[in-house]
């Protein structure tokens, strides 16, 4: 009865707050915004990277986006927030009603999988979209880094674009880190579309490998790019290869690649993982800010 009753208070004092807050204009956006939501997002590239590159190959009406992008618009018609609401939900919001108001909408999203964005923010989005009864079902927090000069000491490594012959290999690592990560392995939650994805992704030349006599020693996936920023992740060293540098010096060897297309090159690591953060330390990566990723049930 005390949970019960606490559980009601919370919500009540959600509402309450919610409706002190003058409500904005939450609309999903089409083709003759995108203009205007590029220039939005643009002003915080590191932060709206996943965005802006979806925008940017697909438009921001797609079903490869997994979601729709909706808008948050003071009585002016100002724009004021841009959230991706679907499988991933992410929200680049410059008011707290803005934030209220996409949670509101992302309620009714049935494929949602994921809400990640910086800490703070999504602390308090998933306040408003949780409406006090729903539990997450795995929370991580995350340290987003960021790589602005090319790396010194670069050595020659064997690294290059993966092909279509490697998918099932790219495929078979992908999975294993994603279910380690996230708790779930999408090639048993939707294997058709796992595989379509990341062979699209491989035919963009945005999965990078290095294979030592037909074993895969280390793969990265560039998740979205922009002039701006590139957004990797995925970063693999095969288990029994570790701790021998290999992670690092082909990091630093993409970097150095990447670097000569984009200003700045941004990954997340889980706050847990110390080799992880210690090793892309050394490659030059530096710590932007604090993030978090909350997987729904």
């Amino acid at each position: 009865m005390a949970v019960t009753m606490m559980r009601q208070d919370f919500v009540e004092t959600l509402d309450q707050l919610a409706g002190s807050l003058e409500s904005p204009a939450i609309g999903e956006l089409g083709q003759a915004d995108q203009s205007e939501v590029i220039e939005f997002l643009s002003a915080r590239p590191v932060h709206t990277v996943f965005m802006l590159g979806l925008i940017r190959d697909n438009g921001l009406l797609s079903p490869r986006n997994r979601g729709s992008f909706y808008g948050s618009r003071s009585r002016s018609g100002q724009l004021e927030g841009v959230a991706l609401i679907g499988h991933a939900t992410m929200v680049e919001a410059h008011t707290e009603n803005s934030l209220v108001g996409f949670a509101r909408v992302a309620r009714n999203c049935q494929n949602a999988h994921l809400i990640r964005g910086e800490q703070e923010s999504t602390d308090t989005f998933w306040r408003f979209y949780a409406d006090g009864g729903r539990e997450p079902r795995m929370i991580s927090r995350e340290h987003l880094f960021e790589l602005s000069e090319t790396p010194v000491s670069v050595e020659d490594v064997s690294l290059r674009p993966a092909t279509i012959e490697d998918l099932d290999k790219v495929l078979a690592v992908n999975s294993s880190m994603a279910l380690e990560e996230g708790g779930t392995s999408p090639l048993q939650r939707d294997p058709s579309g796992f595989r379509r994805r990341t062979a699209r992704r491989i035919e963009q030349n945005r999965v990078w490998v290095w294979f030592d006599d037909n074993r895969l020693i280390f793969k990265a996936d560039v998740v979205s790019e922009t002039p701006a920023v590139t957004y990797l992740e995925g970063i693999y060293v095969h288990q029994e290869e570790r701790h021998k540098g290999h992670g690092l010096r082909c990091l630093k060897k993409l970097s150095s690649i990447l670097l000569t297309q984009t200003n700045s090159i941004c990954l997340t690591v889980n706050n847990r993982n110390q080799n992880a953060v210690d090793c892309y330390t050394k490659a030059g990566f530096k710590f932007h800010s604090h993030y978090e990723t909350i997987y729904l049930r």
